[in-house]
């Protein structure tokens, strides 16, 4: 079995039963109930099925849980340098990995079928109710590490899941038990303080889950904190030691697209949703849709200091979406001085028919952070009012 998985680009391969993880069901059930979940409802409409593999498929008798590493060939954090670059999380740098893996999934199913003629399969990857760290876990890919992702011995953090059950009985193999001893890097790097405690994520927090999951606006306790992040977080997974242990993604389409290591901010905040589709085809990126990804964009060129972004971040003020004039408010609140932020607040907010979008210019007006350049030094292109 682990042959074949490594022949169809799989870099890991264990099996456990469908009844190895009894204490999932509290666990989760004690996650959701405290709100870390977020907005996230579809884990809690799900919660029966996600806590018990055997109430998803009451036939299966194992389950083949494999992994295949998305290792960078860089040090993701040394992209949160530059400012006026957007970072995207490593695994979202090329192809949507759901599609590659479920893909290598159904070959690796086939081959098994074809070994045991008869035999019943269903594979899941991500967006299943399955619960894949645990499962992962008791298969002995890895251990839950205190950042509450899996950590593999032989390849480290950068790992996607997948399964495959099967009513076919085979011989589990045993659980990897926790490696993490006394370590607490992932904990004390994250710059929104997202683990109240080790093991647990509070999503509500984690910079992942506000540009990704999060649809609506993001704290603004949250939004100097998020950097230059546009889509999702490494910090946790890049710090952890076991990391020198992985290896770069030997799968083409896990490799990350040139474009995608560092866009510029501005070329970003350029794009319409005909652009922004273009560009991320294909990759998880697309999914988050053109305005939540904006959003983004916005909150990384308010963090940027970059003045030359004032212009492009002022035509966003335009918007029809409230969401993007609420952080295109915010951003240039970061980039110009009081007296322009005055002159656009004069054109543009008795239009205004958005609370949260009022609320931003509120906020603005009533700070006046010190600001390292005047007025007349800033180039506000065509976003400069009249």
């Amino acid at each position: 079995m682990r042959e074949q998985a490594r022949a169809r680009g799989f870099d890991i391969c264990r099996i456990t039963h469908p009844g190895a993880i009894p204490d999932a069901p509290e666990r989760l059930r004690a996650w959701l109930a405290s709100g870390a979940a977020g907005s996230m409802d579809w884990l809690a409409a799900t919660q029966a099925r996600r806590s018990d593999p055997r109430k998803l498929w009451p036939e299966a008798a194992s389950i083949i849980m494999l992994g295949m590493s998305y290792g960078p060939a860089n040090d993701p954090l040394a992209a949160l340098v530059r400012k006026s670059a957007g970072n995207i999380s490593v695994y979202a740098r090329n192809r949507d990995y759901h599609d590659l893996i479920k893909g290598r999934l159904k070959l690796l199913a086939a081959w098994l079928v074809a070994q045991a003629k008869g035999t019943g399969v269903k594979i899941f990857v991500d967006t299943a109710p399955v619960m894949e760290k645990p499962l992962a876990q008791a298969a002995g890919l890895g251990w839950a590490g205190k950042h509450s992702n899996l950590v593999s011995r032989e390849l480290g953090s950068w790992l996607f899941l997948g399964s495959i059950f099967t009513d076919l009985p085979l011989a589990p193999d045993e659980p990897e038990p926790d490696r993490c001893g006394t370590c607490h890097a992932c904990l004390d790097i994250c710059p929104t303080k997202a683990f109240p405690r080790p093991y647990v994520l509070d999503a509500r927090r984690c910079i992942s889950y506000l540009t990704i999951e999060h649809k609506g606006h993001i704290g603004r306790e949250f939004r100097t904190l998020i950097g230059n992040r546009i889509f999702g977080c490494d910090d946790c997974l890049a710090v952890c030691p076991w990391n020198k242990f992985a290896e770069t993604a030997r799968e083409a389409k896990l490799q990350a697209r040139e474009d995608l290591c560092a866009p510029s901010i501005a070329d970003l905040l350029s794009l319409d949703d005909a652009a922004f589709r273009a560009l991320f085809t294909g990759s998880a990126v697309k999914r988050i849709g053109y305005e939540r990804f904006t959003r983004n964009v916005l909150i990384a060129a308010g963090n940027s200091g970059d003045l030359a972004l004032a212009g492009p971040v002022a035509e966003k003020l335009k918007s029809p979406s409230a969401l993007v004039r609420a952080m295109a408010v915010w951003a240039l609140g970061r980039l110009v001085s009081l007296d322009d932020l005055a002159e656009f607040e004069r054109r543009y907010l008795p239009g205004e028919a958005d609370e949260m979008v009022e609320a931003e210019w509120a906020a603005v007006m009533g700070a006046a952070p010190a600001r390292a350049m005047t007025a007349s030094a800033v180039d506000l292109k065509e976003g400069r009012p009249s």
